[in-house]
């Protein structure tokens, strides 16, 4: 079957949108709108509007973004589409948590988490758990986001997704540390960076020992929050992620202070003998 003109320009956006290349993305799906709204294809305008929703919130356009997705939202309710109008929801929460607006994400989220429960979405419902998780960690409610977190890593086993369980241990564990229970957070890093090694996965194996260095850095432990930190410094190098600098700097002040630590115990040897 050919590709419409409308099909053409979203995946040519889409093969942008997968290089990081957003304005140029942006342009083939402001192309791909110009012909849905001459053709009236309902379908197809969700298709578009929800690409161009996605190009705008990662490129910070929240506003922008939450008017694409409003559209998108009343679209999928005349065409009927459940679980399309969960997934809407759950994408107007994240624009409100990016923007640190809890009670409103929270909202949207629960509203999802409705509409994925009747059409049974089980990995729709496992991600939304992971971001009711998060709203309810960056509220102070950290035993109901350790919940939100378990039943979101319930339901990535369920549908045997292994870096959503990765992902589910580190959110854990960041809520310990949250509340400087070390061990703990230690422990869900530890299982956290097992899933991942076992399924090849560099970046979220890079995710869990950035944690465990900060773990081990806030006990005292600096020689391992360093060795940790170098692994880590190397991965952002090699992939070109954006905390290179960041953590290159951190990562720099920790051997000088594993230095300042080491001559001090020399000088302390030297007035000892």
């Amino acid at each position: 079957m050919l590709e419409t003109q409308s099909e053409q320009f979203n995946r040519q956006g889409n093969e942008h949108f997968s290089r990081g290349h957003y304005t140029e993305a942006y342009v083939c799906y402001t192309q791909a709108l110009e012909c849905d709204r001459l053709s009236g294809d309902r379908r197809a305008l969700v298709a578009t509007l929800g690409n161009l929703g996605n190009i705008c919130a990662v490129s910070g356009q929240r506003e922008q973004a939450q008017v694409y997705y409003q559209e998108v939202l009343e679209l999928q309710k005349i065409l009927g589409d459940d679980r399309g109008i969960g997934t809407t929801l759950a994408n107007l929460g994240n624009l409100r948590a990016d923007a640190a607006e809890w009670d409103r994400a929270r909202a949207y989220y629960l509203e999802a988490l409705d509409i994925m429960e009747r059409s049974g979405d089980d990995p729709g419902m496992a991600v939304l758990f992971s971001d009711l998780g998060l709203v309810a960690r960056e509220t102070d409610q950290y035993d109901e986001a350790m919940r939100y977190y378990e039943q979101s890593l319930a339901l990535m086993r369920r549908t045997d997704n292994h870096g959503g369980m990765a992902d589910a241990w580190r959110m854990m564990a960041r809520t310990f540390v949250i509340q400087k229970r070390y061990e703990e957070a230690l422990a869900c890093c530890r299982t956290s960076q097992a899933i991942a090694e076992r399924g090849g996965d560099v970046l979220r194996t890079g995710g869990a020992r950035y944690m465990m260095a900060q773990c081990y850095e806030e006990i005292g432990q600096l020689k391992e929050a360093a060795d940790l930190l170098e692994w880590v410094v190397r991965m952002d190098r090699k992939y070109r992620l954006p905390k290179l600098e960041e953590n290159t700097r951190r990562l720099e002040a920790l051997r000088a202070r594993l230095a300042a630590e080491k001559h001090s115990r020399s000088r302390q040897q030297g007035t000892r003998a």
